[in-house]
């Protein structure tokens, strides 16, 4: 149980500031994470006075999953923060056992949050609410405020949290994860109304027996089509997908209010087909539909040995979606364009050759675009001494396949996906001292993978193919580290 008195803001904020930058060789450098401390689901994602902010969850004391607060920062360009500080914590009877996942919102000139509270009684029965607060800059904390929802309806368990709203037809709704008392997840959808929030009843959706639990949605509109993003719990593994313990997709169809059901919508789809990736939550500002995931795993504690230094887990790199023929296509968010040292730029170039290699820098982005020719076997290995990490694709099957049985830490194993490309395999990576984020076929598919090398060294780039290619073009950049600035 969370204990009021260990939330000391001014200290733990002092800690922080004095943590930053990060010198730890494991530290990411430009990726969002905490010098001590677990954080997992970004909530709160807002654009207010001329800056997104950014909350999310994290454990001040330790890396295990309790004493569930909120962290904040904000930025302007994605490229330049303001050094996180406390900014939501347990202090009452509803909240207790912790302030778990929501949304923000602006709101009359404010910046609130919506998120779950919770707590248990002394037999261990959970109780969800939904709680409302105002973020101010002078206390750089959220005020707690009102209780809009005071747990779930008739026929649902209280695994019943992560609000998000959206407006539909000018009326407030939101979207919450929930359980039914079979243990089937689903979506519950609510109404904005005069005196108290209504439950509408299940989204209900062409999916059977999907999972015991639907964490994190996100319900957002491209033109015509509506896209219900979610995370499952407990759904079987595949061949081609959903092998992570967990997953993070989505389903694209058309929303209906009225019908509360999600029309003629298609599979799920998986956002990230990495090992480190859940939990995502969207803002849409100016037209764009601006996603941030955490990047890790829950129960998976012992893949980050991150964790016997005093922190575990980041915040992925901010993605635009857009939604093409029923498919979402991610890429990063042009800002960060701005992280590239120009003088570095580095062409990558190669004809009729089935190896290639090039040193690449300690923070690198880099675009690939490898024209198969008469190959049909193509490897991409990032290599840290005798460490490596492979990206494998066989054109016959049309399957790519990551690999990092050859990695000595953290988390092993492989994830294995279908990809088309007919003629060329084009790849855009970027690579941090613990993180690899790789954009497939122009953002068609996307993996995020944590990585822990054992030695300090550069990671080479190797590629590799069953008969010489036909050619090898690329582009290389050293990148910058985030910027951290006092308030």
């Amino acid at each position: 149980m969370s204990t009021v008195e260990n939330f000391n803001k001014r200290e733990i904020d002092r800690r922080l500031a004095e943590g930053f930058p990060f010198t730890h060789r494991w530290h990411n450098r430009f990726h969002l994470e905490m010098p001590f401390g677990l954080i997992n689901d970004p909530n709160g994602m807002t654009y207010h006075n001329g800056a997104y902010h950014i909350f999310y969850q994290w454990n001040p004391f330790g890396c295990a999953h309790k004493n569930k607060s909120w962290a904040h920062t904000k930025t302007r360009d994605f490229c330049t923060y303001q050094i996180p500080q406390l900014a939501l914590w347990p202090t009452d009877e509803h909240d207790k056992d912790g302030c778990y996942s929501g949304c923000g919102t602006e709101e009359d000139g404010h910046l609130r949050v919506l998120y779950t509270c919770n707590a248990k009684d002394e037999e261990g029965n959970r109780s969800s609410v939904q709680r409302f607060g105002t973020y101010t800059k002078a206390a750089g904390a959220v005020k707690k405020e009102e209780i809009i929802i005071d747990g779930p309806p008739a026929g649902f368990t209280a695994h019943f949290r992560d609000p998000y709203l959206f407006d539909w037809r000018g009326v407030r709704h939101l979207v919450i994860g929930a359980q039914t008392e079979d243990k089937r997840g689903c979506v519950l959808v609510y109404r904005e109304a005069p005196i108290r929030w209504e439950c509408l009843g299940e989204l209900r959706t062409q999916l059977k027996d999907f999972g015991y639990m639907w964490e994190c949605p996100n319900l957002l509109s491209f033109g015509d089509y509506d896209v219900l993003v979610f995370c499952p719990q407990g759904v079987e593994a595949r061949a081609y997908d959903r092998q992570n313990v967990y997953q993070a997709g989505y389903i694209a169809g058309h929303a209906s209010m009225d019908a509360m059901e999600m029309l003629m919508h298609g599979r799920f789809k998986e956002l990230d087909h990495g090992f480190d990736f859940y939990a995502p939550q969207i803002v849409t500002h100016e037209g764009r539909h601006i996603l941030i995931g955490w990047m890790g795993m829950p129960d998976r504690e012992e893949e980050y040995p991150t964790r016997e230094e005093g922190w575990m887990h980041s915040l992925t790199l901010p993605r635009v979606l857009t939604l093409r023929q029923g498919h979402i296509f991610s890429e990063p968010v042009r800002e960060l364009k701005a992280l590239r040292h120009r003088e570095t730029e580095r062409a990558l170039e190669a004809e009729g050759e089935s190896e290639f290699s090039t040193t690449l820098y300690d923070l690198t982005e880099m675009i690939l675009d490898l024209t198969m020719g008469e190959a049909y076997s193509v490897s991409v290995e990032l290599v840290f001494g005798l460490e490596k990490l492979v990206f494998r694709y066989d054109r016959l099957t049309q399957v790519m396949t990551i690999d990092r049985t050859g990695m000595k830490l953290g988390g092993r194993g492989k994830r294995v996906f279908k990809l088309y490309a007919e003629q060329t395999l084009s790849l855009r990576m970027y690579v941090d001292h613990g993180a690899v984020e790789v954009f497939f076929q122009h953002g068609e598919e996307a993996a995020t993978i944590a990585i822990f090398p054992e030695k300090n060294i550069r990671p080479m780039l190797r590629v590799f193919s069953d008969v010489d290619m036909q050619q090898i073009s690329g582009v290389l950049w050293e990148l910058e580290s985030f910027h951290y600035e006092s308030i």
